[in-house]
């Protein structure tokens, strides 16, 4: 396949969504307690969310807790429940590069920010006859890993 361009880091993050979010709030921060740090809504995306953490430190996993903005528009970022996984990339622009002539399918939107501030891009659940290779069912965002997580990754590594 040749030499890969970037390293995947770790997961950066799990998206989970319901018509709801209090019901998840409910269970994920005031139950299992995760701190929530924050939130994110975007008409454009259909987006409601909860970021809470899991974790500390650069490998602190977020996990966002997400309601449609509009039940019957899409994404619906309620189906399926486990909406998306996120993973750390230390080199996102070459990632995609490589992953796109290797027949992966990304989403539309390119790389762009993500609700942590994070440039993302997304790995599209279906391949298609352009591009036959998807997540196999699982939207996968790649996330641009800051400089500490890259650090750590290297430190853990050694």
């Amino acid at each position: 396949m040749g030499e890969r361009p970037f390293r995947i880091l770790g997961v950066q993050q799990i998206a989970i969504g319901c018509l709801d979010k209090e019901k998840l709030r409910s269970l994920w921060i005031d139950l299992l307690g995760l701190e929530m740090t924050g939130s994110f809504r975007s008409e454009r995306e259909n987006v409601d969310e909860d970021i809470a953490v899991a974790g500390a430190g650069p490998f602190a996993v977020e996990v966002d807790l997400m309601q449609p903005v509009d039940p019957e528009a899409r994404p619906k970022v309620h189906e399926p429940a486990l909406n998306h996984v996120g993973l750390w990339v230390d080199e996102l622009e070459a990632a995609v590069e490589w992953l796109k002539g290797k027949g992966v399918r990304f989403t539309p939107g390119g790389i762009r920010k993500g609700a942590a501030g994070h440039d993302v891009c997304f790995i599209h659940p279906k391949g298609n006859e352009d591009a036959p290779i998807g997540g196999v069912g699982v939207l996968i965002e790649l996330v641009q890993a800051p400089s500490e997580v890259i650090e750590g990754y290297g430190k853990a590594t050694m």
